[in-house]
């Protein structure tokens, strides 16, 4: 569900797009964004704290790409995003001494420390060179393919990269014991 949650203003983000263009685009993900996280809000009492600067993103870049008619700016949400999310990764482990990745996922696996320590750094590299390549697609392509790269290209690459970080998590998993009776 929460997959659904954060991929479902870029859905409506295209499908707007590909009918009506990037202006009506950015309005429609600002607006499915609001309504989501209200949505959420409703639901579980509470939003995350990624969904409060997602909205923040959304908002002070969609907006600035509204009211200055300038699509650069909806352009760079992307990046911004994935920056922000691997950089929080990196600020956690170097300030904090916290692997925030172990916060959010430790009660589902049971990982040495050096793994932690993988994964974390494998998922802020990723967000590093995902930030990277939406900049290069936004600024060396038409505005359709940057578009269907976001939606597409971005979600493919993150499939990947998940199904990559499973194979290596799984070196770690021990399966439980048979009880007999």
């Amino acid at each position: 569900m929460k997959l659904f949650i954060d991929f479902f203003p870029i859905a409506l983000f295209f499908a707007a797009f590909k009918i009506w263009g990037i202006f009506v685009a950015t309005a429609v993900a600002i607006v499915a964004t609001i309504v989501l996280l209200f949505w959420a809000w409703r639901r579980n009492g509470h939003i995350e704290p990624m969904q409060w600067v997602s909205l923040g993103v959304i908002v002070v870049f969609g907006g600035a790409t509204l009211i200055t008619q300038d699509e650069t700016f909806i352009k760079w949400k992307p990046s911004i995003l994935y920056w922000l999310m691997g950089g929080a990764l990196w600020v956690g482990e170097l300030f904090f001494k916290r692997n925030f990745l172990r916060q959010i996922m430790g009660d589902q696996l049971s990982l040495p420390d050096p793994a932690w320590r993988t994964l974390l750094h494998s998922w802020a590299l990723f967000f590093a060179f995902m930030g990277g390549l939406n900049l290069w697609v936004a600024n060396n392509f038409d505005t359709d393919t940057w578009v269907s790269f976001k939606l597409f290209g971005g979600m493919g690459l993150m499939v990947v990269f998940v199904l990559i970080q499973g194979a290596y998590i799984s070196r770690f998993v021990q399966e439980e014991p048979e009880q007999t009776p």
